[in-house]
């Protein structure tokens, strides 16, 4: 199950980079992409929004507001679900989803790992 972390962070102090950190150690397969090139727990964050094959998984660290830039792209990857970790709730993106039959929850990926539900 392929995760793509969106709003990657080298910083260790933000969340987005503590997922990744889970994601691999849980053996998620991950790709990341951020607002600058890095590398956290061996994954490299790309800044460009690549077209990865068979991201089942996007999770968001991106406020609304940054994820509009992103709309087009999470949809063209038609992954089966996208998690709105929390501060990115967006209705608006919601209904984007709904619309072209893409599941989303409103959770925190730390949590759902921690917990097994991930």
């Amino acid at each position: 199950m392929k995760t793509l972390v969106l709003g990657a962070s080298t910083n260790p102090e933000r969340y987005s980079y503590k997922a990744i950190y889970k994601l691999v150690n849980n053996n998620h397969e991950v790709v990341a992409v951020g607002n600058k090139i890095g590398e956290v727990a061996g994954i490299v964050i790309e800044k460009q929004p690549i077209k990865y094959p068979d991201v089942h998984t996007v999770t968001l660290y991106l406020n609304p507001i940054r994820q509009r830039d992103y709309y087009d792209y999470i949809i063209a990857l038609n992954p089966e679900r996208v998690i709105f970790n929390p501060g990115t709730e967006n209705l608006e993106l919601y209904n984007l989803l709904e619309a072209k039959g893409i599941s989303f929850e409103i959770a925190c990926t730390l949590v759902l790992l921690a917990t097994e539900q991930y």
